[in-house]
């Protein structure tokens, strides 16, 4: 029989570099205290790298660069199969993830219907915001990033090229969606979020 290392080794090599786990992640192969000693010695090996308390990746890495950072969206799925709860990107970091911004910002903010908190992995914080149910209503769906990327952008500056980009962002099943859920944004993004799943121009 493998040893609980070789399994969760071989887990984490099916996931491919870039991934990011936490204990929870291996809780059927062993006790918890059998799974965190592994990580512990994993990590030492050199085998995974400790991002933060109970966060760890298997590393990508460059050439030239050497070790590159987990993404942002790799921390935040390996939090959200830990701590059951729904995470929405917001601010700047929603723009960026739908092309409307270049810049990646250090403090990457998601909201949650969990307990606020921050993680810092290396430069990069990641700042979970505790909201009211209301705002969480699209949490986890593309429109719910849409609506926090316009309300980031502001009312005066979402343009046609904006729509125009966020056009071709999304599947037709994704656009149904969005436009069944232009009811939970603020009025002001109605016309906006209707031309966006029917590709058509704004009215109004």
């Amino acid at each position: 029989m493998l040893s609980i290392d070789s399994r969760m080794v071989n887990r984490i090599i099916q996931r491919k570099r870039g991934w990011c786990f936490t204990p929870m992640d291996f809780l059927d192969l062993g006790s918890r205290q059998a799974v965190d000693t592994a990580l512990s010695r994993l990590a030492k090996a050199g085998r995974i790298r400790r991002l933060s308390r109970g966060i760890y990746d298997y590393p990508r890495s460059h050439k030239k660069i050497g070790l590159l950072s987990p993404t942002p969206e790799a921390i935040i799925e390996a939090l959200t199969r830990r701590d059951h709860v729904q995470l929405q990107p917001t601010g700047a970091y929603a723009a960026n993830l739908l092309g409307l911004s270049d810049q990646v910002p250090m403090k990457v903010v998601y909201l949650t219907n969990g307990p606020s908190r921050r993680v810092r992995i290396g430069n990069q914080e990641i700042i979970l915001k505790t909201m009211a149910p209301r705002f969480m209503a699209t949490a986890g769906r593309p429109s719910g990033t849409v609506i926090q990327a316009l309300r980031h952008l502001g009312k005066s500056h979402v343009t046609l090229a904006t729509v125009a980009r966020l056009q071709k962002a999304f599947t037709a099943a994704e656009k149904r969606q969005i436009l069944k859920d232009r009811s939970l944004a603020p009025a002001w993004m109605h016309r906006w979020l209707q031309a966006i799943a029917t590709e058509g121009n704004p009215r109004g």
